[in-house]
Formats: structure tokens, sequence, C-alpha cells
């Protein structure tokens, strides 16, 4: 054993000694650091919050502003309900979560527990509706819909109902005045997210947990000058929670509310003949696929032509807004969503894409006159024109002869449209093209709005689509290694036709210009796009920014903000041209393909301008157009898979106009029946107290308004023959064009889905097939 000297035993000690001693004093000191921190330093802000701490907020939501039509008639405003309510927060704190409270609670209020279990659920990625999509800590509506007496038992037995609450709320109410929906422009509420509200908090607009926020349409659009300000009062509590003072109070400020352009009776006009001719186009027989046609969905719009405001905006199928209102039910979630519902959300006026037909041919007309073509002409309305071997037939191959572009509109001539944007492509370079080709029927359509969004003041509105070089190469990069995986030489129709779009398929060929210039092939348009194209043509040449939105008034009545029409554009041509495509559009209605539709209408005195379109769809039944304008608005009408222009839409969009102008069917003008024959002006009046001065409005009148059937049950037809219709007119495809169709399929515009799709997501087509079978 080593034996240590006794100094340096010492000297360790020592050290050790001082060591602890520093340790110690540097605690201390960080010690008494942090208390200076925290009493001195930033004492007085933890002091704050301490004394907050005794402090418990009761909100007091804001009383949403009225949607209102034209003349002041409500079409989205609220109304008191029994609310029955759960605090997640108090059932969590259970031993089985509340799931006996739950289900004791819908014993009383006749729901099944199930149902009840899943609204107080939470929303996430892997949770399907209905669940609870706000804040976990606010209280959780499990109805509206509680009688007193439900609400009386749940109250008188509250130690039954632990965190269940029955109070009176105000909620959102969707009228329908007169039966008019308007759902897909309304939109619905739903809860604040915790997402949302961390995101607008450091906004002049941040959200309380129990605010209600728009998810869709006008709700969504102007939901910051709807919401209103949520009132907050503070309460000073002990440690008991007993209130001891009021500490401070802000008042509720309601919503501002919104004047729509909408006016509920022509709304409730377009959304009935919308479906009636929905149901009428399927009790006709398709001849191209020998069944009925589906007329699986549609719109329409009714456009004021001088400003772009929009009167009446339809889409089918539609829903019931309410079905939201107090959280959505798992029945009506999945009726609104499933795959069979063919998705009534969607506002297919601003939203469905399709090919757009000849009602496009008013664009390629302009585009002719800008490359230097004649209006007069004259051009060969030739029954076919033949491009490599390869026969584009006009309809049921008849043949106009020598005619000018005007009479091409009225007749719908589609082989005068082929043979002049075959011309340009070839001017153009045809399959090697200049390196500046001038690309006028591309360009021309750009120039009248298409592929962008309108504007309309509704959101997710899409662009559509104008297939030009830059789209097909963009098109062909994104799906190349698909086509070429997929494609192969001398395999069946779609590997053949996959293999040649991944060897060429970047290429605008010869094909896709005919196809595009009676558009068709990868065109895709919206309703509002071609509504706002038409008014432009009517007003003179200004596109207008569609708009639903017409004023937003304070709720006392003393503040008004209108809210303007603004241009984004003017049509790319002449005043002789515009004025040359307004004649031509009035021939149509006179003595073209339309005429048969307005047999008998008061040109003289409302003149009347029209283009039917008849568009096909790759897989799919043909989609029915109807564009019209007179000097106040114009209507455009689409049914998916309801066959041509004039015999699916055209009755529809007559009596639309017949209501508008009070017009009977044999032609007279009756005005007191008229429901707008100008566009309203006026604004409706809100009082001083908040009440709203507006007109009472029948039940239903539409029915009405509709004519009256022939002795056979059938609609009356106006004199007249419609060339272009085979589905009304008797009319039979021929059979080297019926045979054909079978033997090479369509290739048109459109596609899967939702009436038309995102390309990657659309099915292999030829490169290029015949033109559309009829020259609506």
């Amino acid at each position: 054993m080593t034996n240590i000297p006794e100094t340096g035993r010492s000297t360790r000690v020592q050290v050790r000694l001082v060591v602890i001693q520093v340790l110690v004093i540097s605690l201390l000191g960080t010690l008494g650091g942090r208390l200076w921190y925290l009493q001195i330093r930033e004492g007085d802000q933890y002091a704050k919050e301490a004394s907050g701490n005794h402090v418990q907020q009761v909100v007091q939501p804001a009383v949403r502003g009225s949607i209102l039509d034209a003349r002041g008639v409500p079409l989205a405003d609220n109304e008191t309900r029994l609310v029955v309510s759960a605090s997640r927060t108090d059932l969590m704190k259970m031993e089985d979560d509340g799931k006996a409270v739950l289900t004791k609670l819908a014993g009383v209020l006749g729901m099944k527990p199930e149902d009840v279990m899943m609204k107080v659920r939470l929303c996430n990625a892997e949770t399907p509706q209905p669940c609870w999509n706000g804040s976990p800590y606010q209280p959780i509506p499990i109805t509206d819909e509680a009688t007193p007496k439900q609400a009386l038992q749940i109250r008188e037995r509250a130690e039954d109902f632990p965190g269940i609450t029955a109070e009176p709320q105000a909620l959102r109410r969707y009228p329908s005045p007169g039966k008019a929906n308007t759902a897909q422009v309304l939109g619905y509420l739903s809860p604040v997210t915790d997402e949302e509200i961390q995101q607008a908090q450091d906004t002049d607009s941040p959200y309380l947990r129990s605010d209600m926020v728009g998810r869709s349409g006008l709700e969504r659009q102007y939901d910051k000058q709807l919401r209103g300000k949520a009132g907050v009062t503070r309460y000073e509590v002990d440690k008991l929670g007993r209130v001891l003072g009021q500490a401070k109070a802000d008042p509720a400020e309601p919503g501002a509310n919104l004047v729509t352009s909408i006016d509920s009776r022509v709304q409730r006009i377009a959304e009935y003949e919308l479906n009636e001719a929905m149901k009428e186009a399927r009790k006709q027989h398709d001849r191209n696929t020998g069944r009925n046609y589906e007329a699986d969905s549609g719109a329409v719009v009714v456009m004021e032509a001088k400003t772009g405001r929009v009167v009446a905006m339809a889409s089918n199928p539609t829903y019931d807004p309410n079905a939201w209102v107090g959280g959505i039910s798992a029945k009506d979630y999945a009726q609104l969503t499933g795959t069979k519902s063919n998705y009534p959300l969607l506002n297919r006026a601003i939203q469905g894409l399709s090919a757009p037909g000849s009602i496009f041919k008013v664009i390629p007309t302009a585009a002719a006159i800008k490359a230097g073509y004649s209006f007069e002409g004259p051009y060969n309305c030739s029954s076919a024109y033949s491009i490599g071997g390869q026969v584009f037939k006009n309809f049921e191959s008849q043949n106009h002869g020598p005619i000018s572009l005007g009479r091409a509109l009225e007749v719908s001539c589609d082989t005068v449209f082929y043979s002049l944007s075959h011309e340009e492509w070839k001017r153009d370079g045809g399959n090697k093209p200049k390196k500046n080709a001038n690309d006028w029927f591309y360009k021309t359509a750009h120039q009248f709005g298409l592929g962008e969004e309108t504007g309309i003041d509704l959101p997710n509105e899409v662009t559509g689509r104008v297939p030009d070089r830059q789209w097909k190469a963009d098109y062909w990069k994104a799906n190349k290694d698909a086509w070429c995986k997929y494609g192969k030489k001398g395999g069946s129709y779609a590997e053949q036709i996959a293999y040649e779009n991944c060897l060429e398929g970047n290429r605008l060929r010869a094909g896709d210009s005919v196809n595009y210039s009676i558009g068709q092939g990868d065109t895709l348009v919206t309703p509002i796009q071609m509504a706002t194209i038409y008014a432009a043509i009517s007003n003179g040449g200004t596109l207008y920014d569609p708009t639903v939105g017409k004023a937003v008034i304070s709720p006392d009545g003393k503040t008004v903000r209108e809210i303007e029409p603004k241009a984004h554009g003017k049509l790319p041509t002449s005043k002789k041209t515009l004025k040359q495509i307004d004649e031509a559009l009035e021939g149509v209605a006179t003595r073209g393909t339309a005429a048969w539709r307005f047999g008998g209408w008061p040109q003289d005195k409302i003149p009347m301008h029209a283009k039917t379109g008849t568009a096909e769809v790759y897989g799919k039944q043909t989609t029915s157009w109807f564009a019209t304008y007179t000097e106040d608005y114009s209507i455009v009408m689409t049914i998916s898979q309801g066959g041509t222009g004039s015999g699916a839409s055209g009755p529809a969009v007559r009596n639309i106009y017949n209501a508008l102008y009070g017009v009977s069917e044999d032609g007279e003008i009756d005005n007191k029946k008229a429901l707008l024959p100008k566009p309203q002006k006026a604004l409706p009046k809100v009082r001083t107290d908040g009440t709203i001065t507006s007109p009472k409005i029948a039940k239903d009148f539409a029915k009405e308004l509709r004519p009256s059937p022939s002795p056979d049950g059938e609609a009356t037809t106006p004199q007249g023959d419609d060339p272009a219709d085979p589905q009304q007119a008797g009319t039979t495809p021929s059979p080297e064009n019926t045979n054909r169709d079978t033997r090479r399929g369509r290739r048109r515009g459109g596609g899967p889905g939702r009436g038309g799709g995102h390309p990657r997501h659309r099915a292999p087509r030829p490169r290029a097939a015949r033109p559309e079978r009829t020259a609506s």
C-alpha cells in the first residue's frame, strides 16, 4: 500500500472544496438572475397574465348578414333554432369518453347512437365525414332541430347529461324563395378550424373559435363582409369560478347584407327549365349508342348583356344547402359526395368543362377575318372535306354550295371551317411550323377570353383549355412516358394511338386543326365563358367580368357600396365584322338551325340571336349547347349527354325568354306577365332597424309559365325545320357516319368524369377523327 504525504492529501481536499464553492455560487447566481428576470424585468407582464387567469370570456356570435336577390328577397338569412350541443372536453373527462351520455342523448333526440357519436369526433385525414372540423374546445352541435320538449328534458335532467347544452341559437337559413334553390351560387358554412384561426390572427379580420366560415359560393367569396364581428364579454371570477364583476364588454357587430344581381323568380325558371329539359332528353332515343340520352348534368347562365351581371345561374344535379346547417348527417354527406351522386356540389356553370361544339364557330369566324379572308367569301360548303385520304364529313353529308361566312354560321357548315383552318395550318408551316407562326385561330380564342378565368366573383372558377401549340407540347411532355409504356405498334386501337402519341404527340397536326375549328378536339370551355362572349357580341364587343354581387349594404342601411361592372377586354374584331356576325346569329334564330325553336317569336320587337351546338365527347353521348342573346340578356345552356343543341336545350331557353319578356307561344307580349323585360337597376332598401323592403314571392310560379302541352301530351313545336337535329326532327344519321363512329371511335373534347377532367386522366384518343356529326 502506497503512503500519500499529508500535504498532498490536504491540497486535494482544498481543491475539491473550491470547486464545490464555485458551483454553489454559480447556481445561486443563476437562480438569482432568473428571479430578477421573472419578478422585475418581466414582472408586470406575468402579473398581467396571472390576472388573466381570473378572467373568463363569453363570446356572443355576430348575426351573419343576409344574401338578397336584386329585389331584396332573402336567398340566405338567419333563424332561431333550438340547438343541442356537446362539450367534447367534458365528455373526454369521463371514463367511457362520454359514450353512455351520448347514447342516452340519442334516445331523447330520436337519433341513432352511432350518428351522435360521429358528430363529436374530430376530423383528420383518416376520419371521413361526418365529423367536427372546428375547435375541439368549442361546443359541437348535435342537432338544430330539437323540439321544446326535448330541450326541456335535457335542461331539467342536467345531472344525466353532463357536457350537454340545449339553447336557442341563430342559425343560417336558405329559404329557397319561390323554390329558387340557388345552392351552388350561395354555397354553405362550416366551423372555423384551428389552422384558419392561426392564419387570420394577424389580419384585420381574425377568427374566433365560435365563427362559422363560408366554404363555397357567395358565402365564401364575401365571407368577411357577411361575417360581422362577434361580441366578447370578459368577467372577473374567483378561484371557484364565481363572477366578481364585469371587466370589459365588446358588443357584437352584425354582418353586412349582400345584394346580388340574381332575380329569384328568373332563377327558379332557369332551374326548373334546365331540369325539365334534362328529363325530356332522357326520353329521347340516341341512335348512335342505341339507348336513351343519359342527360346526366347541365348548367344554364342568364346574364345582363351590357353589364355582365348574372341574373340566374343553375347547375344540375343540385342539392339543398340547408343540409349543412347545424352539421351535416352521414347520410346527407354520402349523398352529396358518393360515387353515384355525380357531384352536386360542383357548380357546372363555372366549373363544368366540355367541348363547345358549333357555338364556338363565332371565334374561327373572327379569326378568319383577322387572317385576311373575306366575310362574303364565297366558300364551298361541300358535303365532305378530305385531308390525306381521311374524310371529314359535313352534317349528314349536306351540301349548301358556295356561301358566305355568315351563311356558314346560319346553317353551321362544318366544311367551310375545316377548309379555312386547314389552309391556315398549311400557311403556318404544317407539320414543320414556322418559327413565328400566326396561329390566328388559336390566338383569337385567347383574345376572346378562353383558356382564362372570366373573373366572376365566385371561388374555384376553372380556366378551360385552348389546345394551341404550347398546350400540345406541354401535354405531350406530361403524358409521353405513359404513352410509350402503354403503346404498342400494331396493337389494339388504343395501344396503336398511344404508340403514335409517344412518337409524335407533340405535333399540332391537320386533324387537330380541323377538329378545333368547330369547337371539338381538345377544346374545353365553361358555360360562363360562352355567356360572357355572347354578351360581348350583343353589347358591341366589351368582355365584362361576370358578377353576382351587386352591392354591400351595412346592417342599418346607412352605408352602401355598389359593385360596379368591370371589363377585362374587348373582342378582337372590327365594328364591321362584329355587325356581320351579329346579323348572322340573328339569321340562325330566324332561318337557320335554331329557327324552329323560335317560331312565332316577336323578332321585330325583341331581336333574337342564337347559335346551336352539338359536341361529341369520346366515350360519351353528345353534349347539347345553346347560346343566345337579345339586346338585354345573354343565355347559354348546356346538357351533358343530352343530344343536340336545339333539340335538348332549345325549348328550355325559349321558355326562359318567354318568362323574361312575357311572350306567349303565339308571339304576343304581355308586359304584366313579364318577369324582367329590362334588367333591375334599383337596389332594395335596408331600414335602420335592419329590416329589408322586399316583395312577396309566390310558392312556385315556374309550372304556370310553361307552355301548354299539345293534345298528344307533347309540347307544341314551332313551325320550321332544324336540319341539325336528328333527335327531334326525325332525320337519321347516315349509315356511313354511324358505322365509321363504331369502327374508329370519336376524337372529341371532354373526357370522363365531370365534363372534361384533367388531360392526364383522359383515355387515349385518335390523333384525328371525323368532326361532329351535326351542323348544329
